[in-house]
């Protein structure tokens, strides 16, 4: 399967190399690159995110992610170099949660489109009070509980079901196919979260979200 690719571009080679390393752990599958800095320091280099662009392309588009304002023309010109409108994308998304969001909808196989608004609307995490105490309480039995490569896990296992799935913890509550909202609840390991679900394919998906938590996230 073709995945949209990203490209991280920063003033900063340090700086795209993290949000690189953070962001693959949502997605094992996606080609994330990282086009930072500038002959050894600070800036941006048009060869060197054309370079990404084309690392990243595998068929299926690629979205850019930038830090700042001269990162954005650097990286809409490398974009408009190449010619075709559908090929990428620059986003204008928080650097870090961005590229998160982004990295997790391209592991779905999620189109160009779909990585777009996912990067775009980082920021808009799904979240709310516990209202209830339906579902099921699963104890998080690995060190991390849901930080970045459990929680992009989790979001993974639910692909392809019929089911909004909600994980509760700490009188908050999120939908479980957001690794960013997961993050945000705070669970480490020791804690204990509600997971409840609804929709045709509600029962599967509990028995996906348990079996995960029962390995321990495969750490």
């Amino acid at each position: 399967m073709s995945r949209v690719g990203i490209v991280i571009v920063s003033h900063s080679a340090r700086l795209a190399e993290g949000v690189v390393e953070l962001a693959a752990q949502m997605a094992p599958d996606v080609t994330i690159v990282a086009a930072g800095g500038l002959d050894g320091g600070p800036g941006t280099d048009f060869d060197a995110v054309s370079d990404a662009l084309a690392t990243a392309q595998s068929g299926a588009g690629v979205v850019l992610l930038y830090d700042l304002g001269s990162a954005k023309m650097v990286a809409d010109l490398a974009v408009e170099m190449l010619g075709d409108p559908n090929a990428a994308v620059v986003v204008d998304a928080p650097l870090v949660e961005g590229a998160v969001a982004a990295a997790a909808e391209a592991q779905s196989g999620a189109d160009l489109d779909a990585v777009l608004s996912a990067a775009a609307a980082a920021l808009a995490v799904p979240e709310s009070e516990v209202d209830g105490q339906g579902g099921v309480e699963l104890l998080l039995t690995n060190d991390v509980g849901l930080h970045a490569r459990p929680a992009g896990l989790l979001a993974r296992t639910l692909a392809g079901l019929d089911a909004q799935v909600d994980v509760a913890f700490g009188g908050r509550s999120t939908d479980a196919r957001s690794p960013l909202g997961l993050m945000g609840l705070g669970a480490t390991g020791g804690d204990r979260i509600r997971v409840s679900a609804t929709g045709p394919d509600a029962d599967e998906a509990l028995s996906r979200v348990r079996a995960l938590v029962d390995r321990g996230f495969d750490d």
